[in-house]
């Protein structure tokens, strides 16, 4: 098959997210953005159409499609609004899929199917205030199935019902399940954003507070590790999918306004700029799309899912700015969604791994010890 064909499954699954995202979403998301609302039924209504856990096998209540169709969905969804897609694609790589790929028969039993189902949502707890890049300096720990400690900048937080969390098991990383309600759990306070206002992130307190071992003893940095490795290509599809949005209304706007007796799509400066995101934007998608078939066929993806996210979150700061640049004084202003854009596509240059970590897994990866003399 060509690199862009895709399976008929696929490009059913992408076109379902796609009419949900431009009929249920984008018409609602400079509301959901000026509100700072997180909209609940949204996930519910995702849930029913399977698109809550898009890559889940059917026996444990997702849709059973590849990973691929799942990075479509993200890329439809956060077309429409960034905020939305980011609220999945924790959800989905870095909550459900873990304790599908670590837990224990039972465990994926009674969790996997709510969240797939879009009944629950899942979150990833695993930054802290020193700790973020530099995941084994962090200070939670664990006695006894117990945690105590604090998460920050935990995507999902006020709203998930179910966390993997991280703790020290005394020295070394464990991952462990936390349910919402648990003895000790609070959600201490939410964070008010640059962007994705739709989202939910929040910090959170564990006070003795009874969890469930995930993966074994000691396994909480292997754990995160992989779940990192599949959330930055989900990552990546957000970036392109926020691109991809501003493409959108730059293109629709060079060819409506008129300046000098003309659209301003005639003239040639607008003209280079569009061609160039236009290609910048289908080469971020590209590099996506190829990580995510590596993931699906088992095959290594670190370096690969490193450069989709490097490169499509630059792909994103940059073009949502020049599509800004296109609209002039409109795109400065709420009236149009350009600005927006812009908020929302900064941070994936931050979350799941700044670009400066991308860079360190691809340079150690291209230069093997020799990077690593360079600390």
């Amino acid at each position: 098959m060509s690199y862009y064909e895709l399976y008929d499954e696929q490009r059913e699954i992408r076109d379902l997210a796609k009419r949900f995202a431009d009929e249920e979403i984008a018409p609602h998301a400079a509301a959901w953005d000026r509100g700072h609302t997180f909209p609940k039924d949204v996930f519910g209504a995702l849930g029913e159409l399977g698109l809550m856990g898009t890559c889940v096998p059917a026996e444990h209540g997702g849709a059973g499609a590849d990973f691929l169709s799942y990075i479509l969905v993200l890329e439809e969804l956060s077309r429409a609004d960034a905020g939305v897609g980011v609220t999945v694609a924790v959800h989905t790589s870095a909550g459900t899929l873990p304790i599908l790929a670590n837990g224990t028969p039972e465990q994926v039993q009674r969790l996997v199917p709510p969240l797939a189902q879009g009944h629950e949502i899942a979150a990833f707890a695993l930054t802290e205030s020193g700790s973020g890049s530099d995941a084994g300096a962090m200070r939670t720990r664990a006695d006894h199935d117990r945690l105590t400690g604090t998460k920050q900048w935990i995507t999902n937080g006020s709203h998930a019902h179910t966390f993997v969390a991280f703790a020290k098991d005394p020295d070394k990383p464990s991952a462990f399940i936390v349910r919402r309600g648990a003895q000790g759990f609070r959600v201490t306070r939410e964070e008010e954003k640059m962007g994705l206002a739709s989202s939910s992130t929040a910090d959170l307190a564990f006070e003795e507070t009874p969890a469930e071992p995930l993966g074994g003893r000691g396994a909480g940095l292997r754990i995160a590790l992989a779940t990192l490795d599949g959330g930055r290509i989900g990552i990546a599809a957000q970036a392109v999918g926020i691109a991809q949005a501003a493409l959108d209304v730059a293109t629709t706007y060079a060819k409506e306004r008129h300046a000098f007796g003309r659209p301003i799509g005639g003239f040639g400066a607008i003209q280079q700029k569009l061609a160039d995101m236009q290609t910048e934007i289908e080469a971020a998608r590209a590099l996506t799309w190829r990580a995510a078939r590596l993931k699906q066929a088992g095959r290594p993806h670190t370096v690969e899912g490193a450069q989709a996210k490097l490169f499509a979150s630059r792909v994103a700061r940059h073009w949502t700015g020049e599509a800004i640049q296109v609209l002039g004084g409109y795109g400065y202003t709420k009236d149009f969604p350009a600005e927006r854009y812009y908020r929302d596509a900064k941070v994936t240059e931050i979350y799941e791994g700044t670009s400066e970590i991308q860079r360190l897994v691809i340079a150690r990866a291209l230069l093997g010890e020799a990077a690593r003399l360079s600390d």
